[in-house]
């Protein structure tokens, strides 16, 4: 077996407010999704899929789900004398002795460990995308032009690039080109290619800027390694992605790319995507198979194994363990493992994290108003919601609320309960 030639490092240590609730205990890229898998498992797949098995995870917020999903790398047979996965969270040492600032710090705090595996390229990814790549198309582009960096985009919303690093690429194909402008969210976007977070680097060149960067106040890929190469006038060539991307930054953009995964033609579709998961993590392998009682209606919904249905579910998905009695009902909504809605409750829009439950004749969520984007009701972990309770849309519940903070009656539209 030939040494790698590419060494992959993923960014999916932090978490974002955006999310709230859900990224608590664990890290954004190991939010459950899909019904049995974790967001990380996109970049995973793709770069085993990819043929690039020599992986580094860049962790350092509440690492223990994310380590514990990870295990070995068995899952995404990265197990070998020249492959595997590498967990790096932050250290103290002689020299570096910090938590990581940013992104780009967290890879110049792992120099050591990326220079003794010496890679040719260095293909950086964020560990929170929801997308099908085979990587080996840009890469190959990269080694053919000699690059310093090459970085993928896709087309967005014009109204929403100001949220992304906003790239012009002057194509030579329909694909590739060389980068002419590049912006960090800026006020007023004069493109819509937005960044992927997907960067492939010439080693040197990559080692010498975060040299650099460190003499600076911000250590961000985005905002501060990709100008700076821009300002250098380098090697910095563009690749325009065209396939499905899903973002999970945000409730509502999890709740939307999670409904995706839904109807007779979704947009993702992770059996044809190749997805692989642990199924060791939380057992999911060792789940009895799903039960439907005879009086049960499922209407266009992902449910899983470990999962006992004798209620109704539409346009939802169910992780393994999630229990809906008689007489409850569950729509558009996204229920973590081993959930439990007793009967008579209704739960709508919502998504509820793991070990909830949810007393009898409950209201929860509620229906998309005309013009709305948000509404999505978010219930923390390890939740006892008392029989009756009305939540509102919109509404975060902080995860093991004790039973004398529940309000008697109900919690309205878009209120906080911690």
């Amino acid at each position: 077996m030939f040494k790698p030639s590419v060494l992959a490092m993923i960014l999916a240590g932090g978490r974002v407010d955006e999310l709230g609730v859900l990224t608590f205990y664990r890290p954004k890229s190991a939010v459950p999704f899909g019904g049995f898998a974790r967001v990380i498992d996109f970049a995973l797949s793709n770069l085993m899929w990819s043929g690039i098995e020599l992986v580094a995870i860049l962790s350092q917020y509440r690492s223990f789900s994310l380590i514990n999903h990870i295990g070995t790398g068995a899952a995404w047979d990265m197990i070998g004398r020249y492959r595997g996965v590498s967990i790096l969270p932050p250290f103290k040492g002689l020299e570096s002795s910090d938590w990581y600032k940013g992104s780009a710090d967290a890879v110049y705090q792992n120099l050591d460990f990326v220079r003794y595996h010496a890679p040719a390229q260095i293909l950086i990814l964020s560990g929170d995308h929801v997308y099908q790549m085979d990587y080996r198309e840009m890469i190959r582009y990269h080694r053919e032009k000699e690059a310093d960096l090459t970085a993928a985009f896709i087309e967005v919303d014009p109204a929403q690039a100001h949220r992304f690093g906003v790239g012009e690429i002057d194509f030579e194909n329909d694909r590739f080109g060389r980068l002419t402008r590049y912006e960090e969210k800026p006020a007023r976007p004069q493109g819509n290619l937005a960044s992927l977070t997907i960067l492939c680097f010439r080693p040197e060149v990559l080692y010498e800027m975060l040299e650099e960067n460190q003499k600076q106040q911000s250590f961000e890929f985005g905002r501060d390694i990709i100008p700076m190469m821009m300002e250098r006038k380098l090697k910095v060539y563009g690749y325009k992605y065209s396939g499905y991307w899903g973002y999970t930054r945000t409730v509502g953009e999890y709740w939307k790319t999670s409904m995706d995964l839904l109807g007779r033609d979704p947009k993702i579709d992770m059996e044809k995507w190749g997805l692989r998961t642990n199924l060791d993590h939380r057992d999911i392998r060792d789940c009895q198979p799903l039960k439907i009682g005879s009086g049960a209606v499922l209407d266009n919904s992902m449910v899983y194994n470990g999962c006992h249905v004798d209620g109704t579910v539409k346009n939802s998905i169910l992780f393994p363990g999630v229990r809906i009695e008689e007489g409850a009902e569950v729509s558009d909504s996204v229920l973590f493992f081993n959930n439990t809605v007793q009967s008579g409750t209704r739960i709508t829009r919502t998504v509820s994290d793991v070990n909830t439950i949810f007393g009898p004749g409950c209201r929860i969520g509620g229906p998309m108003s005309e013009g709305e984007r948000k509404g999505i009701t978010v219930i923390g972990w390890n939740n006892q919601v008392p029989e009756g309770m009305v939540v509102g849309r919109n509404c975060t519940v902080y995860p093991r609320l004790a039973a004398e903070k529940w309000p008697a009656e109900a919690i309205g539209d878009g209120e906080v309960l911690r």
